[in-house]
């Protein structure tokens, strides 16, 4: 386990900006900056902003670092599942990929009847809807509560400054995002990987609560999962040890992951409405605690840790100069 106090030493030491500008055809998502190079290839740079509520509220120190070896944990586990966008790993932040075109819709697969945004069931169903995104649900759930059968909960995907969107499968076919058979193959693919990634995490003590996926189609036409997987960013964990003793109490679950930050947002304002108030350096080391222990959790291994002597995004520079 790394030593908290070599986090709070380097609370400060976090990736907020990616840009490299020797680099062709930058684009800065919510939380990576791309890059774009002319032989078709992609590099992906995690930094260590956190998005959540559909804009970058914190960095987390270590977060992109955490995401990324995450990602790649899971990637190898789930290759034999659905082919993946990945060619290598130049730095331990960073992803040389295959260029995609991306799927209009995320994919979110739910096991339980959770969530703090706009989007998620638990957000609709306690305003008294069971109609959700074309499925019904049955009175009398609670929060927090397993639900009859993992489903598919998809979205539109945002622009920045926009929000995501619920959409029906019937809604998909019909305004031509996807094909009945894409659609198919897409569901499909998206609950075998998850649950391959739900036993995992239950030998590793966790409870893969929900996730979402992204996938794009490569130059051939076939459907290849991208973005990342089953990340403390793109899923929800708890502790199975502790969830039926919490539920039966009313209690939440034990978070591992971003929902820690969250909660804390929505706890003192409306995030969709209100200015995001500036979260402390208290709650910022708690998160990158929770980051490392949930790297070290899910793969079995202690976090390595990153020469602290120079900026994050020196050492990736070094290690991407042969991309210029």
């Amino acid at each position: 386990m790394v030593d908290p106090d070599f986090l709070a030493r380097h609370l400060d030491l976090v990736l907020d900006d990616a840009t490299v500008p020797e680099l062709p055809n930058h684009y800065r998502g919510k939380v990576r900056d791309n890059y774009d190079l002319p032989d078709g290839r992609r590099l992906i740079i995690a930094t260590d902003r956190l998005s959540a509520f559909d804009r970058n509220i914190v960095a987390i120190p270590f977060k992109g670092q955490v995401l990324t070896q995450i990602a790649r944990f899971w990637f190898d586990r789930t290759a034999d599942i659905c082919p993946n966008h990945v060619i290598d790993y130049p730095d331990p932040n960073v992803l040389l990929c295959k260029r995609l075109d991306i799927l209009p819709i995320e994919i979110v697969v739910r096991d339980y009847l959770a969530g703090t945004t706009a989007t998620s069931v638990w957000s609709m169903y306690r305003t008294g809807r069971r109609e959700i995104y074309g499925l019904r649900f049955p009175d009398g759930l609670r929060e927090n509560e397993k639900l009859p059968q993992t489903v598919i909960t998809p979205t539109t995907k945002a622009r920045d400054g926009e929000h995501d969107e619920p959409v029906t499968p019937g809604e998909i076919l019909d305004r031509g995002l996807l094909t009945a058979a894409q659609w198919q193959e897409v569901s499909e693919k998206a609950l075998a990987l998850f649950a391959r990634g739900r036993d995992i995490a239950a030998g590793r003590g966790l409870i893969l609560v929900d996730t979402k996926y992204e996938f794009g189609f490569d130059k051939d036409g076939r459907i290849i999962l991208a973005d990342e997987i089953h990340t403390p960013d793109s899923s929800r964990y708890w502790f199975r040890e502790s969830y039926e003793r919490r539920f039966a109490a009313g209690e939440r679950p034990e978070s591992f992951d971003k929902d820690f930050v969250r909660s804390w947002v929505v706890a003192r304002c409306d995030p969709y409405k209100d200015p995001i108030p500036e979260i402390p350096r208290d709650t910022v080391l708690e998160a990158a605690r929770i980051y490392v222990s949930v790297f070290e959790t899910i793969t079995g291994r202690a976090f390595p840790l990153p020469d602290a002597s120079a900026p994050v995004l020196d050492r990736i520079r070094a290690n991407l100069i042969k991309f210029f």
